[in-house]
């Protein structure tokens, strides 16, 4: 009795309604589907519907269904659609054969609509745009009958096929659903259901030069593919009865059900897609895919994982109430996610040259490095290891300030790894700036020989200078300025002019040969990077910082 209220009480709001369903013989099966408009690049939200329609579907052994919104043509691209079927396969929600178009079934809507005229539920009105606003009302005036609205089953019948056959301008007529002016949900005052629109569609070319309105195409998509519950977002909501209207009315048996959830929403993150669209119009980004967005795409760039994605919705959960979620948890996903699973290499992107001048000269030895000191399984690997190296600029000063632990004139640390160094100086150019600096080593104290004399508090990484292989690393900020805000007073997206810095003479221990797209690591001290796939090449490789390894994110924060 315990464990079956301990289960009703870890289900979310959507899966008791499906289990009330279900159970009381509302359906026989659960059949969900992704209905994106192929007007722009997925983002992390749809991330969220994804999983969420997929998630609901293999839990109760259902059927997910992959479908294009695609009722209005002049956003639509082909290439919209290309991507999005790429990002929903790697988010892993498998659809198998049911890739569906909505433009498929433009023949069923326009036979659902004349079905609409010959019951008197629908008519055509010569109205303008304006004037149809104007006559609807607003929340406190109740709306006004068009003129055109009682127009007989055969005149509506007449005209609707002509508009249909290319008589009529476009915006000269439209098809209007007939409920009731007077509705205190101003979605129900008549709302348009066909449009005269002459465009070339992407799917359909130019076979039609009428389509249907989103609000009156959706609910009938859904009860052709048999959708049990039509999982969207809160938007729609004030919708749900124009939604049940229409397949009511349109007469489809054991009709689809609404059921709303919250969006998904980041601080201060960049998802509008017309925001979008103007950074890359202006070239102010590196396409919809560049990594300082949250597209899908990007965020697949810049190295985030299908497994991150889908921890962080689980974090996120389900809820019927609007709120924003610190995107330090989406870091957080992904560090989770990386941090056994990734090699620890040893990289080094503000590059000064250290000296040991008690080496021997032509010398390279090979040290065993793990690498993952937290994930055995991992291995080992060999690491080059000779007279000059390769620091971080950062790990050297000539005149440290307090609790300064790594090198300066006179201090011993350890070279990860590898020995204990002191140093005993430095060279500089003529302007006074730090090229080289100098130190003594100390072969006994070489790691893994069991040396057990002084101490040290400073340890370092390295890259051997004649094998390194120079790289080059990108480090990404949000692209809005966090502190002012997104928006500017007139609208316009207050962006952070240190969203992207380019390192092109940063470099690598050589055990990057053969790395492919996508490839992920952790550079040691610096963060996770990962092999860009669009700039990246086997002589130029490019890395782009996936995230640093500090979080300031706790779970239950």
């Amino acid at each position: 009795m315990e464990d079956n209220k301990e289960e009703i009480i870890s289900k979310n709001f959507i899966e008791q309604e499906i289990d009330k369903d279900l159970s009381e013989g509302v359906y026989n099966h659960v059949q969900t589907r992704f209905p994106p408009e192929p007007n722009g690049y997925l983002h992390i939200g749809h991330a969220k519907s994804i999983l969420l329609n997929y998630g609901l579907a293999k839990k109760y052994g259902g059927k997910f269904n992959l479908r294009f919104d695609d009722t209005n043509p002049t956003k639509e691209k082909t290439e919209f659609v290309e991507s999005i079927i790429e990002d929903v396969k790697w988010l892993g929600a498998e659809f198998d054969d049911r890739l569906y178009f909505a433009s498929n079934y433009f023949q069923e809507m326009y036979d659902c609509a004349v079905l609409l005229i010959k019951k008197g539920k629908a008519f055509v009105c010569d109205l303008t745009a304006d004037e149809i606003r104007e006559y609807r009302g607003d929340f406190k005036t109740p709306g006004k009958e068009s003129p055109y609205r009682n127009r007989s089953v055969e005149e509506n019948l007449t005209m609707f096929e002509e508009m249909k056959d290319g008589k009529y301008k476009d915006g000269e007529k439209v098809l209007r659903a007939r409920i009731d002016m007077s509705s205190p949900n101003i979605n129900m005052r008549d709302p348009v259901i066909y449009r005269v629109a002459r465009m070339t569609h992407h799917n359909t070319g130019d076979t039609w030069c009428i389509y249907p309105m989103y609000d009156f195409a959706h609910p009938i998509e859904d009860a052709i593919e048999h959708i049990t519950h039509s999982i969207c977002t809160l938007e729609f909501e004030d919708h749900r009865p124009l939604y049940d209207w229409v397949v009511k009315e349109c007469e489809f048996e054991n009709p689809p059900r609404q059921i709303e959830f919250a969006k998904l929403y980041l601080t201060n993150v960049v998802t509008g897609k017309r925001y979008i669209k103007k950074l890359v119009e202006d070239n102010i980004v590196d396409g919809w895919e560049d990594p300082r967005l949250v597209s899908i795409a990007a965020l697949r760039r810049r190295g985030y994982t299908p497994e991150s994605l889908r921890m962080f919705v689980d974090l996120v959960g389900v809820s019927k109430a609007n709120s924003s979620v610190d995107y330090a948890m989406l870091e957080y996903c992904i560090r989770e996610d990386l941090k056994l699973k990734r090699p620890r290499m040893m990289a080094i992107l503000d590059p000064i040259k250290l000296v040991i001048d008690n080496y021997p000269e032509d010398t390279t030895e090979y040290l065993d490095v793990a690498n993952n000191l937290e994930n055995p399984e991992l291995g080992e690997r060999k690491v080059p290891f000779g007279k000059e190296l390769y620091i971080e600029r950062e790990d050297f000063m000539e005149e440290p300030i307090k609790k300064y632990f790594r090198l300066f004139p006179g201090n011993e640390v350890r070279l990860m790894n590898a020995y204990f160094v002191t140093c005993t100086g430095c060279e500089k150019d003529e302007n006074g700036n730090v090229t080289v600096v100098h130190c003594t080593y100390d072969p006994e104290t070489k790691s893994g020989s069991g040396f057990e004399g002084r101490k040290v508090k400073g340890t370092i990484h390295w890259v051997a200078a004649t094998t390194a292989q120079k790289v080059e690393c990108r480090l990404y900020e949000n692209i809005v300025d966090e502190e002012k805000g997104k928006l500017n007073e007139d609208g316009s997206l207050n962006l952070n002019p240190n969203s992207l810095t380019v390192l092109k003479n940063c470099y690598v221990e050589p055990s990057f040969e053969g790395v492919r797209a996508y490839d992920s690591y952790q550079f040691v001290r610096n963060g996770f990077f990962c092999v860009d796939c669009k700039d990246s090449t086997p002589e130029h490789l490019v890395f782009n910082r996936i995230v640093s390894l500090k979080s300031s994110f706790k779970i239950g924060k």
